[in-house]
Order: C-alpha cells, then sequence, then structure tokens
C-alpha cells in the first residue's frame, strides 16, 4: 500500500475525518505554529536537523543524505513503537512536513508499509498555511458577530465564558492569545504564542462556528498584546450587533483586584509595566500609580488607573470603532459572582432572540427604568 497525496486546500477542510494529523517536523517548527489537533512526530529533533544543515551546506549533499536517513529511519522506528503499537488497520492519518518532501515522505511510506491507510499534504506546511490564511480572510464573512462592549473592569470576558456554559458560540480572542488586552495583560510566566500559531487557533474556532447561530465576542483593538486580529475579522466585528455591560465603580475596582491578583502579587512587575504608560499618561501620573502600588494601596491605584487611563478614551474609541455601539442595549450587573454574570447571559441571550424585547439605550440602566 502506497500513501495517498491530497492538495493543501482539501486536507485543511478535512482535518477532523484523519484519525490523526501527524506533523512531522522539529520540535521549534512545531511550537512555532501546526494545523489544529497535530500531533508531533519529529523524524529529525532540533538538534538533528541542525547537524544535517550543516552536513549538507560545509561538506557534501551526500554525506548530509546518508546522516539524515539513518537519523530518520531510527526515529521513524521510535514513534511506530512508542505510538502506533496499538493502532489498528483502519487508522487513517493526514502527515505533513515543512514542505511535503523527504521528512513527511518518509514517515508515509513506512505507516503505508505497515498497513495504515496514510494520506500525504502536497506542499506540507507551507502549503497548508497559504490554505490557512485564505480561509481565515472568508470566515468571518460567513457569520453573525455579536460584540460585547463595556469599560475596562465590567467582566465582558467573564460574561463571555458564562455566554459558553449557557451553550452559546463564543469567541475568546483574549484566550487565544493569552493576553488580557492591555498593558497590563500578560499574566506573570506567560507568554503569547506566535502570530500564525494565534491565526491557526483562531482558524479552528470560526472554522468549528454555526453560522446559523451568533458568535458572541468581546469588543477588542486591533492588537492583543503583541498580536494582530486579521482584518477581515477586525470589519466584520465592528460591524457587528452591540450590548454594553454595565457594572457599578466600586465593584469594577473589586473585580480587577480578583481578576488580576497574580499581577498584583507581583509589585515589581506590575511596577515595571507602568513604566511603559510614561510617554501616555506623563511622568507624574505614572508616579503615582507607582507610589500608590509602593504603598500596598492596589485599591486607590487601580481606581485611579481606571479613571485617569483606561475611561477616558472609552467611549470616544468605541464610537468611532464599532458602528453600531450608540444603539447597543445595556445590561447592568447587579455584583460579579458566578449568578450575576449567569444572569446577565440569559440576558444577553434573549436580546440576541428578540432585539426589542427587555432592550434598553446604552446610556439608560435598568435602575433607571424601574423608576418611570
Amino acid at each position: 500500500m502506497n500513501p495517498r497525496a491530497i492538495e493543501a486546500t482539501e486536507a485543511l477542510q478535512t482535518l477532523g475525518s484523519f484519525s490523526a494529523v501527524i506533523d512531522v517536523r522539529s520540535p521549534s517548527e512545531f511550537a512555532l505554529d501546526h494545523m489544529p489537533g497535530a500531533q508531533n512526530w519529529p523524524v529529525l529533533d532540533d538538534a538533528q536537523r541542525a547537524e544535517v544543515g550543516t552536513l549538507y551546506t560545509q561538506v557534501d549533499p551526500f554525506v548530509a543524505n546518508k546522516r539524515g536517513a539513518a537519523l530518520i529511519a531510527r526515529n521513524i522506528a521510535d514513534h511506530i513503537e512508542a505510538h502506533a503499537d496499538a493502532l489498528p488497520k483502519s487508522w487513517s492519518p493526514l502527515v505533513y512536513c515543512w514542505r511535503g518532501g523527504n521528512r513527511s515522505g518518509a514517515m508515509a511510506h513506512i505507516l503505508a508499509r505497515v498497513g495504515f491507510s496514510v494520506v500525504l499534504v502536497q506542499g506540507g506546511y507551507r502549503a497548508l498555511r497559504r490554505a490557512l490564511r485564505a480561509d481565515l480572510e472568508q470566515l468571518p464573512r460567513q457569520l453573525q458577530f455579536h460584540v460585547l462592549c463595556g469599560r475596562t473592569g465590567c467582566g465582558k470576558s467573564r460574561l463571555l465564558r458564562a455566554l459558553r456554559v449557557a451553550g452559546a458560540q463564543v469567541l475568546d480572542l483574549e484566550a487565544l492569545a493569552q493576553h488580557r488586552g492591555s498593558v497590563l495583560g500578560l499574566e506573570p510566566g506567560d507568554e503569547q504564542p506566535s502570530q500564525k500559531l494565534f491565526e491557526s487557533r483562531l482558524w479552528a474556532q470560526l472554522h468549528s462556528f454555526d453560522p446559523n447561530r451568533p458568535v458572541f465576542v468581546e469588543a477588542e483593538s486591533k492588537k492583543i498584546g503583541l498580536l494582530h486580529v486579521p482584518g477581515t475579522l477586525m470589519e466584520q466585528m465592528r460591524n457587528g450587533r452591540c450590548v454594553s455591560l454595565e457594572l457599578d465603580s466600586a465593584l469594577r475596582v473589586e473585580f480587577l483586584l480578583q481578576d488580576y491578583s497574580a499581577l498584583s502579587a507581583d509589585r515589581a512587575l506590575l511596577l515595571q509595566r507602568l513604566d511603559s504608560l510614561r510617554a501616555l499618561r506623563g511622568a507624574e501620573v505614572v508616579k503615582r500609580w507607582k507610589d500608590l502600588v509602593a504603598q500596598g494601596d492596589l485599591r486607590a491605584f487601580t481606581a485611579d488607573i481606571l479613571d485617569q487611563h483606561y475611561d477616558p478614551s472609552y467611549l470616544r474609541s468605541m464610537t468611532h470603532n464599532f458602528h453600531q455601539f450608540e444603539s447597543a442595549p445595556c445590561i447592568q450587573l447587579g455584583g460579579i459572582d458566578e449568578d450575576a454574570f449567569a444572569h446577565a447571559a440569559a440576558q444577553v441571550l434573549s436580546m440576541s432572540e428578540a432585539p426589542t424585547r427587555s432592550a434598553l439605550p446604552r446610556n439608560q440602566t435598568q435602575a433607571e427604568s424601574s423608576n418611570r
């Protein structure tokens, strides 16, 4: 039995139909980006790949090929013993490497000779990546986005989680980007994925959505930390229906103290990140924030940075960027516990089904409405 080769576009659209997706590139290549759901069975590890590459360029291609063949054969044998020994004959993997050449060809050939039904991607990862980027331009246009708006500390991400629990389709861009979307947004010890891996995760999420149901997403800027939100997705979000979330100022402070507890505990890192706001807010304001942090008055610091940094530009940015923000219905959170967010999620879902029912203008709270 020989492997069957298919084009990258077909492979991308049928990823879920294979028993497994096997990426045979080196661990560092895999870490930078890989197809959603792929497993890494490297036929050359990073050191071996560097060794063979050096032999190829500095000694002789024939010598490099002999060394590479020995290493690849040994590694494939290890993978078959470690991963494939208990697999049934019906197991059908999709295999790819960088360009669909020697590395994936060797793995695919051996697995096919064993008796597995193996499919090889023509053009490898590079062709898959091109197909993914092209599809990422089209997918957002097929979806209807409902955008959660609200000032920093209103709990928009928490509401997204409550909506997911309630069965809604949710696109959590900050979770995919591993960043909270502000200068203080990177969790201590975390690193963001590469732009390519972020886009692969995003494609997988968008590809899973039912276009006949709304997709709830938080209002974001074009950048989340160091990562860029693809232009077509950003455009569709900015044209989406908006819902505005409101929370009492004191509760916003309390919510942020809970939500950023890890950063609050690392005072040195918090002080370091505040330095990046010096050019925008001025040395005097940043010094006041740093003094409050140094004194341990995190509540006063949080209230002040909301008032002086996050809130002033919020309304201007939302009005300018999100076209339906002015007509957005408003939901007033009554608290920051799980029940409050579950109740808000139910309201959002009700509004998405019947826009005029229980919807209030953005500048009118529920308390004001009940006083009429």
